[in-house]
């Protein structure tokens, strides 16, 4: 069976999973953010660096955005037509500006949707309704749960997914012998990029393998893994990391999760509530942090794609995935 992308239209999130054979391939998220890969749109050059081909631009919605090739006619003040081709990065204390090319003589237009960036690429897409099991048989639950911990077990041992400010961190723990723990971890790793979404920097730290022989053995068994990725990679030093380099255009799924978890965790609820078959008013209960981070336009639309009543009840005590829905009596 030839892969297909499962899409769903959420509530403050569209969200897909390339699948075959009952596996996820790939997966997207993408939360509604005006400003991301795509969006065409006037902006005014505020400062030129001092290599003449970068500077900041602030786009008519007022934010601030990195370009890159810039015209040597370009002078501060001037307004240019940019293509936003990647997204701003959320890290820990700061956030990455979005990067921006010109695009001269194209029309302003809005960023695609997930869906029809999906649709023109070409790629087979079928929309699910949100009631249906069409995610969660192919392990979307499991997947959600990866991208929260950033954990992704294996037989004998698992890797930690961490996104840092300069790239995305892989470690591999078990207690398998170093040179079998590392060959497990590979087939893992290779799918975690997909799965999760990962690009930019990405650096991998294997257990030491003294020997040249098995760190020869890693790098080969890791380039036929990623067969089908695309990107660059070193080959394992003498203390077992590997880097890669992708290209990035977006947060990882982990990165996303890990930076705004409230956000994230409101966006799982709102799900839940979509699936509750029983009659009656529609209770959210979850930790208040995951309760405020949904916004009154969010339970607007949740309440009219159900047509019930909605209903919020904090619960300090619950961890942030630990909320929950369900019908009560009106």
């Amino acid at each position: 069976m030839s892969a297909e992308w499962l899409y769903e239209a959420g509530i403050a999130e569209e969200r897909a999973i390339l699948v075959s054979r009952g596996q996820i391939l790939s997966a997207r998220i993408e939360w509604g953010d005006p400003v991301r890969p795509g969006l065409i749109t006037p902006a005014r050059l505020i400062k030129r660096h001092h290599d003449a081909k970068r500077g900041t631009v602030r786009l008519n919605d007022g934010t601030e955005a990195l370009i890159d090739q810039l015209p040597r006619d370009a002078t501060e003040g001037v307004t240019l037509t940019v293509r936003v081709v990647r997204a701003a990065i959320a890290e820990k204390g700061r956030t990455k500006l979005p990067v921006t090319r010109p695009a001269t003589g194209e029309a302003p237009t809005p960023a695609p949707t997930l869906r029809e960036e999906i649709e023109a690429s070409g790629a087979r897409l079928r929309i699910v309704p949100i009631t249906g099991n069409d995610l969660a048989s192919h392990g979307w639950d499991d997947l959600v749960e990866q991208a929260f911990t950033g954990e992704i077990p294996f037989a004998g041992g698992s890797i930690i997914v961490s996104p840092t400010p300069a790239m995305t961190l892989i470690d591999i723990d078990g207690a398998l012998p170093p040179l079998k723990l590392s060959l497990a971890a590979v087939p893992v790793i290779a799918d975690a990029l997909h799965r999760l979404d990962i690009g930019g920097s990405i650096g991998i730290d294997f257990p030491s393998l003294p020997d040249k022989k098995d760190r020869q053995h890693i790098d080969k068994a890791l380039a036929d893994a990623l067969i089908d990725w695309t990107g660059e990679r070193t080959a394992m030093n003498g203390f077992g990391f590997i880097h890669l380099v992708a290209r990035l255009e977006r947060p990882s799924l982990v990165a996303r999760f890990a930076r705004q978890r409230s956000a994230a965790a409101a966006r799982i609820l709102l799900r839940a509530a979509e699936r509750v078959a029983e009659p009656g008013v529609l209770l959210l209960s979850a930790h208040p942090v995951v309760l405020d981070a949904i916004k009154p336009e969010w339970e607007a639309e949740l309440a009219r794609r159900t047509g019930r009543t909605v209903r919020r009840q904090p619960e300090p005590k619950l961890a942030l995935t630990g909320g929950h829905a369900q019908a009560v009596p009106a």
